[in-house]
């Protein structure tokens, strides 16, 4: 789960390096300057553009899935009062 800029990042430079491509092959791909995937990658381009994101996660074969944040069990809190005196 990604819930950080540099979540983002560290996940698409570790896709990039499993697909075996340098930062320039990535960057020719999507469109956008060597500098701004390495920005990118160490989360230092917070205000990155989303079509650009987007472009460069296509360019790596990868898609966006959105879903809700799981919600923690009430199940838990009720476990751990059970056992109190």
């Amino acid at each position: 789960m990604l819930t950080t800029v540099r979540d983002l990042g560290a996940a698409v430079r570790d896709a990039r390096r499993q697909a075996g491509l340098s930062q320039q092959a990535v960057a020719d791909r999507a469109g956008v300057p060597r500098q701004w995937v390495s920005r990118l990658e160490t989360g230092s381009n917070p205000g990155a553009e989303l079509r650009k994101v987007l472009d460069l996660l296509a360019a790596l074969n990868l898609v966006v899935v959105l879903e809700p944040v799981p919600q923690p069990s009430d199940d838990l809190f009720d476990d751990l009062f059970e056992s109190s005196p």
